[in-house]
């Protein structure tokens, strides 16, 4: 078999490694476990012998089909070494060798994959085990154990027909648990459980005990496409073409006895990360007894007084596995009649919090740097420990669950309108904010909610985006939730919730709950905000490893991180946050609430002394927007949008204004303005209005609109230059398609601030720029940085034009579909699409700057503060990110992280 030529496979493949061959940074080819499994054996640690048949050999078993041709000579070679190691052959009928089949993927899938124990047990062999063993029950128990795992993992068994079964044999024995039951109830049990097998998947149990290892190592194979497989590697975005290795691995038992047990220790505490003794024991039991907690385990503390030697041995082990590995290690490990065998370690999983903790105690310990402190931490990590949350030990009737739109948890009263979440909020009561979907009409309401629950939209709805943005939590898309907002309730099933009734989200899971669940506040988010200070005495442990984590960040990112901020309290707080400055103010949102009526006057003005009479009155109010802004951010750079959106979102929806009509028309007393509105509502609607009349279009075609809003920017940043300030203003123009509209808005605007200048005596330095958020801005960036000083791309826009979606629509309709099918691994209005919309801005970038070499480079969309975008906008070259306030420690840590991997690839 040897001497054929396999046509998927390059000659002089190895597919198979002892466990002397590999190490740790060998996972790509030998999975994360036999590479750590090759890298103990390597510190001369315990392990039991072995080999691991790579990755390599189960991709060319996916895309063929078949095992390469060589695989079986050389698992047969490696079999034969270990046999010859361990002075018996697999399945021997008087000493029999037993192994076990482990799946292992470069990163960790726990329970995703398969895995069968005690290959190589037979009718003839279980009694071998028997006589060596000197334990009869031990032996049967062993081989029941091998039929059932074989059975459901490789030849398709119902596993509950095995439980059953084992169910009925211990009811039959009167007792309640496995390990009551005798070595000849056993025997029938092997029986019977032979007996589910040929009648289940039509063949006998096999005998051979090579045959049961080769299907094993092929179930395993197979395993990979499994269907909570692939769930799991799309829910953690693993991607699907690395395959799993198979670990071969001699067999050691933890259940012969008092003097043998099984284990699970980690180097320190992954909840807390603080140093100690931490982990579970369990006498005379394998592996899978711990899992399945048949029985309840002791503390690892004790198992230094049931075996002290094996005790102290573990402890030397798990210190040489921490600083060899320079990180929190998870630890198996048997005692097999008081002999210590480690099964498993890796890099252990964490909560945030221990994450913090833990990569500061190495930097103190000299095991890493500040530098590789970065990279033992993450954004996403860092959010978590911003946010509120629940307490995990509280009892909790759930309601439902939606998607999880912005993390946190919230509790409040139930209310279905803005004008009730006010007045509730006025009056000292706490309120949650229940809309079907909200829109710009409830932005008040959604300030004075503690959360923001939708039973439509996605992660970009404007609910989710706009909690984001104000660190609001909040769940959408909650669709099991029927709204009532005209009968002011919720049902779910055959519960009603009214208006008042109190509630519970959480923004981090998108579970929602009926009634008050206790929540624990965050004392980072206090650290952030100044009210509590990393040095003082009553700062704790997390508060001081975070502190320090965001300094060494912070000397080490070149990325600049401003703020989405559009008034003068989001900006001090983006401050105290930590941001450089703003870099997108949406001037839209200054049109909102009792200023409304003004725009409504500009829509509705037919001639140009009421258009200019509108504009007018909206100066005043415009320029005082501006004063208190820049005061807020002196010294630093705010970037300004003009108008953006189309006009009729400032108007009634058509819908309820036409009822409205309709009604007065019935009863005859018509209302003029009304009248007037319906028909401004009719005359701009649009088919597409994302599409249509808006950003620099808007002020093309609506005479004095952008230039009213560069006069009150110009005259408020020499308001604050009189008074001392230094307001450093950068005005954007929105949608710019081509660089003749930008040349022409420009034109008008540098007339505005010439004319400031003159009437006020103060010199004003205002860049001008745009947003590069079409793909036709981004094609022509070359030109259109000949008028712009500044690029900054929005990449919300960008990327639904280039993908061709209506963010509003496509979420709630075929997201979740392409999420399943794999082709998206998440969605790209969260993180950046590199190929494609990332394509475009890596080539505006250099076009920009082959026309303007000093043009400043930046992005305002939602992915400034998205950690892996962030890595992506390091990598391109920009000068800033600007996100949300509440985003900004997490993108500034993303960018010293960005940063610190980048020289680490250049040392490299």
């Amino acid at each position: 078999m040897s001497e054929n030529k396999d046509p998927h496979v390059a000659q002089g493949v190895k597919f198979v490694y002892d466990f002397t061959e590999g190490n740790k940074d060998l996972k790509d080819l030998l999975g994360g476990k036999g590479a750590n499994l090759a890298e103990m054996t390597n510190l001369g640690l315990p392990v039991p012998p072995g080999f691991t048949i790579t990755t390599e050999a189960c991709k060319v078993y996916l895309d063929s089909g078949e095992e390469p041709v060589a695989l079986r000579d050389e698992v047969s070679a490696h079999l034969d070494a270990l046999e010859k190691k361990m002075g018996k052959q697999l399945g021997q009928a008087d000493d029999p060798l037993l192994v076990s089949v482990r799946s292992g993927a470069k990163f960790s899938m726990p329970g995703m994959m398969d895995t069968v124990l005690n290959i190589g047990l037979s009718d003839k062999s279980v009694q071998g085990l028997a006589k060596q063993a000197g334990d009869e029950r031990f032996a049967w128990d062993s081989y029941r154990r091998l039929i059932q795992m074989f059975g459901k993992t490789v030849l398709g068994v119902d596993g509950e027909l095995f439980e059953d079964a084992l169910e009925k044999a211990k009811e039959a024995k009167k007792v309640t648990v496995d390990t009551d039951l005798e070595a000849a109830d056993l025997k029938k049990l092997v029986t019977k459980f032979k007996k589910l097998v040929k009648t289940e998947a039509g063949r006998d149990f096999p005998q051979d005990p090579r045959e049961q290892m080769d299907l094993a190592i092929k179930a395993v194979f197979d395993s990979w496409n499994g269907d909570r497989a692939k769930l799991y590697r799309r829910q953690e975005r693993i991607p699907h073409d690395l395959g799993t290795a198979v670990n071969v691995c001699s067999m050691v038992f933890g259940n012969l006895g008092p003097d043998s047990g099984t284990g699970v220790a980690f180097t320190r505490d992954p909840a807390s990360g603080h140093q100690g003794v931490y982990g579970d024991y369990l006498q005379n039991a394998q592996g899978e007894d711990v899992v399945a907690g048949i029985r309840n385990t002791v503390p690892l503390a004790d198992l230094e007084q049931i075996d002290k030697k094996s005790y102290d041995q573990l402890m030397q082990i798990m210190e040489t596995l921490e600083t060899h590995y320079k990180d929190l290690c998870d630890i198996e490990f048997t005692i097999e009649r008081g002999q210590l065998w480690m099964l498993q370690t890796r890099v252990g999983k964490r909560t945030a919090g221990a994450a913090f903790r833990i990569a500061t105690q190495l930097v103190d310990q000299g095991l890493i740097s500040e530098a590789e402190a970065l990279q033992r931490v993450t954004g996403a990590q860092l959010a978590q420990l911003m946010f509120p949350r629940f307490d995990d030990e509280a009892k909790v009737e759930q309601l439902g669950r939606g998607i999880a739109a912005s993390p946190g948890a919230a509790v409040g009263k139930a209310v279905f309108d803005s004008y009730t979440a006010i007045k509730w909020s006025r009056s000292g009561e706490k309120v949650i904010l229940i809309r079907r979907e909200t829109n710009p009409d409830d932005l008040d309401g959604m300030i004075a909610a503690e959360g923001i629950l939708t039973s439509r939209g996605g992660k970009t709805s404007h609910a989710a985006v706009v909690a984001r943005g104000m660190g609001k939590t909040c769940v959408c898309g909650a669709e099991d939730l029927e709204v009532d907002t005209k009968r002011r309730r919720l049902t779910v099933g055959d519960t009603v919730v009214e208006e008042g009734d109190v509630v519970s989200i959480d923004g981090s899971t998108g579970k929602v709950y009926l009634g008050e669940v206790p929540v624990v506040p965050s004392p980072v988010v206090e650290y952030f905000e100044g009210r509590m200070h990393a040095g003082a005495d009553d700062a704790d442990e997390l508060v001081q490893a975070v502190h320090r984590i965001m300094a060494f960040a912070d000397g080490k990112r070149r990325l600049r991180v401003r703020a989405n901020a559009d008034n003068a309290e989001d900006a001090l707080r983006a401050r105290r946050f930590g941001a450089q400055g703003i870099g997108l103010c949406r001037t839209e949102h200054m049109f909102l609430g009792e200023r409304r009526e003004m725009v409504e006057k500009l829509i509705l003005a037919d001639t140009d002394g009421e258009r200019e009479e509108a504009l007018k009155a909206l100066l005043p109010q415009q320029k005082q927007d501006f004063v208190e802004l820049f005061e807020a951010m002196d010294g630093l750079p705010v970037t300004v949008r003009l108008l953006d959106p189309p006009l009729h979102e400032f108007l009634p929806d058509i819908t309820e204004l036409s009822v409205r009509v309709a009604l007065a028309e019935s009863r005859k007393d018509a209302n003029e303005n009304d009248l007037r509105l319906l028909q401004a509502v009719h005359r701009l609607h649009e088919q597409n209005p994302m599409l249509g009349l808006r950003g620099v279009r808007l002020g093309l075609v609506i005479p004095g609109l952008f230039t009213m809003q560069v006069r009150a920017i110009a005259e408020a940043a020499a308001e604050r230059k009189n008074a001392k300030g230094d307001p450093r203003v950068e005005i954007m123009i929105p949608l710019v398609g081509t660089v003749q509209e930008l040349e022409i808005v420009r034109e008008d605007a540098e007339k505005v601030i010439t004319e400031v200048e003159a009437a006020t005596g103060v010199h004003l330095k205002l860049a001008l720029g745009t947003m590069i958020e079409l793909p036709r801005a981004a094609v022509t960036a070359g030109q259109i940085a000949e008028a712009a000083e500044f690029f900054s791309f929005g990449t919300n826009d960008l990327t639904q034009t280039v993908w061709g979606f209506s963010r509003d629509d496509v979420e709630a309709s075929f997201f979740t579909a392409y999420l399943e099918k794999g082709i998206f691994g998440v969605s790209p209005f969260e993180t950046i699409d590199k190929d494609g919309v990332g394509a475009l801005v890596r080539s505006a970038v250099e076009a920009g700057r082959a026309t303007r070499p000093d043009i400043k480079l930046g992005v305002c969309g939602e992915h400034g503060g998205d950690p892996e975008s962030v890595h992506f906008f390091h990598e391109v070259g920009l000068d800033y990110v600007s996100c949300s306030p509440f985003r900004i420690p997490v993108a500034r840590l993303e960018a010293g992280r960005a940063a610190s991997q980048a020289q680490g690839s250049d040392h490299r």
